[in-house]
């Protein structure tokens, strides 16, 4: 009696290598249904077809071993469902990650990016309404997009007087956390919850634009930072961003144009 498919033929059903379907068996991903305790041939069943195509395309997407064991145990759809997912939001994250590396390099090996108009400016002070936190560098992102929208919501369009913009400490960069500020100038400031009325000093700036995604805003910044460094016209100070078109306007990220703002001397004296 035919004890199931040959490893060869279950190889060929399933567009894996028969050396593929040995690593898993070793492994403890896949047994074979039957192992002949004479010839120590392995055979399958057809129902085993499904499960090996499934090893193959977690193992595809670099889902550890002990990841794959636990997935295939599980019984619950809706907690295989919740590990593969889990699985995928980290090659997501993974993938941003290359992407915005790529676009830096690309950027930088560009022989005809190193010009950068700049302009030095005073910016008077203002009143704002804004939300201000200590924040770890690697949680800025999130923290941004939670305050943002707080502010957004707290004050529609029709309230703003100018695009928001940010402060950001020294020591966000150089210690990992530092004093965040995001804000939007208003036509009737008031505080409630997180939302401060803050009176942002006046400061003389070298401003630069980005334009662009924000993947490789570090470039800009590094120049930025060179030409002030090179006229010897830098302060110890919160950099400054202001969001003329962003995330919040439009989707097409080719569109985003943010200023960027270093502390300089006086301008007088510069």
């Amino acid at each position: 009696m035919r004890k199931g498919l040959t490893i060869g033929e279950f190889a060929t059903m399933s567009h894996l290598s028969v050396r593929t379907l040995r690593r898993y068996h070793e492994a403890g991903l896949l047994a074979p249904a039957v192992v002949d305790p004479h010839t120590s041939y392995r055979y399958y069943q057809p129902d085993q077809i499904a499960t090996a195509q499934v090893i193959h395309r977690l193992r595809q997407l670099d889902v550890p071993l002990a990841e794959v064991k636990s997935i295939l145990a599980t019984d619950d759809p809706q907690r295989r469902t919740e590990l593969v997912a889990g699985h995928l939001r980290r090659l997501e994250a993974e993938l941003d990650r290359t992407r915005a590396a790529v676009v830096s390099l690309r950027q930088l090996l560009r022989p005809d990016a190193a010009a950068l108009e700049i302009e030095l400016r005073s910016v008077p002070a203002r009143t704002v309404v804004a939300i201000r936190a200590q924040v770890r560098h690697e949680h800025a992102l999130a923290w941004f997009d939670t305050a943002m929208t707080e502010l957004d919501e707290a004050f529609p369009p029709a309230e703003r007087t100018g695009p928001p913009g940010g402060r950001y400490a020294n020591e966000l960069f150089t210690d990992g956390v530092g004093l965040m500020t995001v804000f939007r100038p208003v036509r009737d400031p008031r505080g409630s919850g997180r939302i401060e009325v803050v009176e942002l000093p006046s400061a003389d700036l070298a401003v630069a634009v980005h334009r662009g995604p924000h993947d490789d805003i570090d470039v800009t910044y590094g120049r930025l930072g060179a030409w002030v460094a090179s006229h010897a016209l830098g302060v110890d100070g919160p950099v400054h961003e202001t969001y003329l078109v962003g995330p919040r306007d439009t989707g097409h990220s080719e569109r985003w144009r943010t200023e960027l703002g270093w502390p300089v001397f006086r301008l007088a004296s510069a």
